[in-house]
């Protein structure tokens, strides 16, 4: 009699789908990514068609106007374990931006190659539901904006952005203490670079917390001894540090406002820079996304230089996104302007730079899948 129920109560499960095979968790993977393109008209009418000022460095990927430009495509593959231990990542960027955001990589053992492509490569370990380690290359924790740009409010990257580290690849841990707090510790090698240029590492470290609900709080830092290369490529002794807050907070379902802060230091020369954010849904399809920032390079240790001597930079970008085509195309229009408190943008004149502000006006278009 028992066997006879048994049988019956197994083929009621076969029948309803219900296995023990079936029930048992599987490994899966997922395929991700996106493209861009975008065209920006700048209203100095410069003769060289950049935005990029005297030092070449002032935008760090929409750099061309008058002119279509392609951005970055991804091809973004994941992987997780069936045990919900182990993950992994594998995160291919292709096309200029790519070229930018992995500059580093170029140094591969036979010069440039396929470790350009690189955007992302690490894997994850979780021991306990507390703690996760990861080895790899992988995206920076400091700042407020990423490379990504479905994620980013706006399409243009600030200069915090642009004089902060990309990436780092080494090893880091990571402890959950609650749901509402954590912190990380890594080694890595120096900035940006696929290989360290000396013996020393840097370590990397961040605080979260959530003092209230929709209010999110990162501290970020990085310090190494990291001197500035000579002409040989060669780095001297010398020391590279970075104090980051990155924070913002959902005042309503619709209103956003999101600051940056960061104060960073290398063979003895400073700079630091603010950036204020804030994003309103107007509607589930349309947003407006602001940003104000102040840069303050004037020790001239990051990019933004002019005849050798550093410049202040202040920033206002607004940016509006239409979430079209089920949501997997966004259309940004886009203005930017800039202010320095030198003479740093080209004008009309083919290599003179003979302007302390410029104005850029356009439209960037994401598609993601």
């Amino acid at each position: 009699m028992r066997k006879s129920i048994l049988l019956v109560l197994s083929s009621v499960l076969a029948y309803s789908g219900y296995t023990q095979e079936a029930a048992e968790p599987k490994s899966k993977f997922a395929f991700s990514g996106y493209l861009d393109s975008y065209y920006f008209a700048n209203l100095n009418n410069p003769a060289s068609r950049n935005n990029l000022g005297a030092s070449g460095t002032a935008r760090a990927f929409d750099q061309k106007s008058g002119t279509f430009g392609i951005g970055l495509v991804q091809t973004k593959i994941t992987y997780a374990s069936a045990s919900g231990k182990t993950d992994a990542v594998v995160d291919l960027t292709f096309g200029p931006n790519a070229d930018l955001g992995q500059y580093g990589n170029v140094a591969g053992p036979l010069g440039p190659g396929s470790s350009l492509a690189i955007k992302q490569a690490y894997f994850n370990w979780k021991p306990t539901s507390k703690l996760t380690f990861t080895v790899g290359q992988f995206g920076t924790h400091i700042g407020y904006e990423v490379i990504d740009a479905p994620v980013n409010y706006n399409y243009s990257l600030s200069n915090l952005f642009n004089n902060g580290p990309f990436y780092h690849i080494g090893a880091k841990a990571n402890v959950a203490l609650s749901d509402k707090a954590s912190f990380m510790l890594g080694i890595v090698n120096n900035i940006d670079a696929l290989y360290d240029n000396n013996r020393a590492k840097a370590l990397i470290g961040q605080l979260y917390f959530a003092p209230v609900s929709g209010w999110n709080v990162y501290l970020n830092g990085i310090t190494s001894k990291e001197g500035t290369a000579d002409a040989k490529g060669d780095t001297p002794e010398g020391t590279y540090s970075l104090l980051d807050l990155t924070t913002s907070y959902q005042i309503t379902p619709k209103f956003l406002v999101g600051l940056n802060a960061a104060v960073g230091s290398q063979d003895d020369k400073g700079w630091s820079g603010v950036a204020l954010y804030t994003n309103y849904a107007i509607t589930d399809k349309f947003s407006l996304g602001g940003r104000y920032e102040t840069f303050d390079n004037s020790e001239g240790i990051r990019a933004l230089v002019v005849d050798g001597e550093g410049v202040k930079m202040n920033s206002l970008t607004l940016t509006g996104t239409f979430t079209v085509a089920d949501g997997n195309l966004l259309i940004k229009p886009e203005f930017r302007m800039d202010t320095a408190d030198k003479n740093f943008f080209n004008g009309e004149t083919p290599d003179v730079f003979d302007k302390k502000s410029q104005s850029t006006l356009g439209m960037a278009f994401i598609y993601k899948f």
